[in-house]
């Protein structure tokens, strides 16, 4: 997957080694690994790593600590497998470190949260695969959704926007694979391979009587980061990814948007995925006020919560009148943090439909026989304290757009954005009330 950074990177906080993984890996960086918090700080100290057979060190567990379980029923357990499972001819025994390995996956698993995994040795080693970005893939980011792999967004000009996957579309099968039970990381490893291999997915997509036969070619995925157009007295700028040079070419993006002298704004933000944290911040920093909440990191009881605020400066005053946000079910993670905080603050209306609801931060963790483990230590909650995770981000004004508009390239959302604009009435698609224009 994106590896994109979906997620953030704290350099801000380099006493903190996050890596922030804002959603499922987007299958196939060339440059970019998805939803991970790169930079300074971004990775353990030397030596930080941890033992994962000393918790298994002594058996039987005489008497366990205050804070500790008794562990003697895993033992019976263990001994009870060691002395009465037949092994198949065909299979050969476990060691006492794939029976170890197979109990902390359970341990981690047990947590349902799809963001929080254990990758044994092979696995951690493909995992830091995809954060370099020397592999190839489709170009789409997943996540699970009511425990299904639902693809997020699919990247502009990838090979999967060009096969047809459409954001929203659950993938059933890939390969000859079914999907049911999986998490993101098993989904990934199959989906990213070598350039110019097929991937067949299997998928449903709502609305479709039967499931759709995908083929798409794998490549080497480039990573769009901004475009930019005037449709009349309106600038529009589409944000792709949160990725390491947005900061820059958004700089470039709003000088043109000055010198074009439009009077009103619409900023993109469809099918983009996320990226990095500080990215999002420094981003929404031009539309508020200095020191506006952006953002705020929940953590667990024991660490007090982190508030990102807007450093300015601020471009211009905006208001909801003049500035237009479009999202959809492809937005998450960062574009939700950036859409959030103009929502919440009151510069912005938001145009479109529920986003996907991406909103936590993993850190990960390499233990000493190279093994990792990825836990999530915080949740995103906007200015107002709403949480990202929980649903998403919902519009102030609902448009969809349909698979049967993006065949015809017609675009309701940024039409309707620009009428909003020019002051005309835009009619929600829930509230079905008119709301016009101030």
């Amino acid at each position: 997957m994106s590896f994109h950074p979906h997620s953030v990177d704290k350099s801000s906080a380099p006493s903190k080694n996050w890596l922030g993984f804002t959603l499922a890996f987007l299958f196939a960086i060339g440059a970019f690994f998805s939803g991970l918090q790169v930079g300074q700080g971004a990775f353990p100290e030397a030596g930080q790593t941890a033992n994962i057979f000393s918790i298994f060190s002594s058996k039987p567990v005489e008497a366990a600590p205050d804070n500790k379980p008794d562990l003697n029923e895993f033992w019976k357990v263990w001994d009870l497998l060691g002395e009465k499972f037949a092994t198949g001819s065909s299979s050969a025994p476990l060691t006492d470190e794939d029976k170890v390995r197979g109990a902390i996956e359970g341990l981690v698993g047990s947590y349902g949260d799809p963001y929080t995994v254990y990758f044994p040795p092979k696995e951690a080693s493909a995992f830091d695969e995809n954060i370099s970005g020397n592999f190839s893939g489709v170009g789409m980011e997943v996540g699970l959704r009511e425990k299904l792999i639902t693809v997020i967004a699919p990247l502009v000009g990838t090979p999967a926007e060009q096969a047809g996957i459409l954001a929203g579309d659950v993938i059933v099968k890939i390969n000859a694979t079914s999907t049911e039970n999986m998490n993101i990381d098993e989904a990934v490893s199959l989906i990213r391979g070598e350039k110019g291999t097929v991937v067949n997915l299997k998928i449903f997509r709502e609305g479709e009587k039967d499931f759709l036969e995908i083929p798409v070619t794998r490549d080497t995925i480039n990573i769009p980061t901004v475009k930019t157009e005037k449709v009349g007295d309106t600038f529009v700028i589409a944000i792709y990814s949160f990725n390491a040079i947005v900061e820059e070419q958004m700089q470039t993006a709003l000088k043109e948007y000055i010198e074009s002298k439009a009077k009103t704004l619409v900023i993109d933000l469809r099918g983009n995925p996320g990226g990095y944290l500080q990215s999002a911040v420094n981003i929404a920093s031009y539309f508020l006020p200095a020191g506006k909440v952006v953002v705020q990191e929940s953590f667990s009881d024991n660490e007090k919560d982190e508030v990102f605020r807007s450093r300015g400066p601020q471009l211009k005053e905006f208001t909801p009148q003049n500035l237009v946000v479009l999202v959809d079910n492809g937005s998450a993670s960062a574009s939700e943090i950036l859409a959030g905080a103009l929502q919440d603050h009151g510069v912005a209306t938001i145009l479109g439909t529920q986003t996907f609801g991406k909103g936590s931060v993993q850190e990960l963790i390499k233990l000493d026989d190279n093994s990792s483990v990825k836990i999530t230590v915080a949740r995103w909650l906007t200015p107002n304290g709403t949480s990202i995770s929980k649903a998403g981000l919902t519009p102030n004004i609902v448009i969809s757009r349909t698979p049967e508009n993006r065949m015809d390239e017609e675009d309701p959302q940024k039409d309707a954005a620009i009428d909003f604009l020019k002051g005309k009435k835009v009619v929600s698609e829930t509230t079905e009330e008119e709301t016009p224009a101030e």
